[in-house]
């Protein structure tokens, strides 16, 4: 009895391995891959969509049936693209191809870039947290304000006559 009532809550504690909340909070992610070793990722900006689809291999990008560097003729919109798999230190390992449409190619390759760091999440899972602080896992919802009626442009007005 006298030996029950000497106990303090630090030695309880040390017998209940109760886990934090951090790691309540985490769920345990399946890699998702097609049955030839593909994941796949849909990826938006402007009123463009990505579908994306990568694989190990050598680096190569594809888009709509044309490398990366003659789609994308400017170096910023390859820069773009590439980002994801510099953050994730994952450059020239997954082959990727993408069929792109809708909107420009400042868009397309904002979505090609989304679509991508989606399909490494399912691809590996563990790259997740590095995706998401670096920002590329958030789709960016800003799009072109519409026209409206009874005016020029979305907001622009007609120049005011006075007489």
């Amino acid at each position: 009895m006298s030996e029950q009532q000497t106990r303090t809550l630090a030695d309880l504690k040390d017998l209940v391995q109760v886990p934090t909340p951090a790691e309540q909070a985490q769920p345990v992610r399946e890699p998702k891959r097609d049955a030839l070793g593909r994941s796949y990722a849909t990826g938006r900006r402007k009123d463009a969509v990505a579908r994306v689809w990568i694989r190990p291999g050598k680096g190569q990008i594809e888009i709509n049936g044309k490398p990366a560097a003659k789609y994308f003729a400017r170096p910023v919109l390859r820069m773009l693209i590439t980002q994801p798999f510099l953050v994730a230190d994952r450059y020239q390992q997954f082959d990727v191809m993408a069929t792109v449409t809708g909107g420009g190619l400042s868009g397309q390759a904002g979505a090609v870039r989304h679509g991508i760091s989606r399909a490494l999440t399912n691809y590996e899972p563990e790259l997740r947290a590095i995706l998401k602080k670096a920002g590329f896992l958030t789709r960016d919802p800003r799009v072109v304000e519409r026209k409206k009626y009874g005016r020029a442009k979305a907001r622009r007005s007609f120049q005011f006559s006075k007489r």
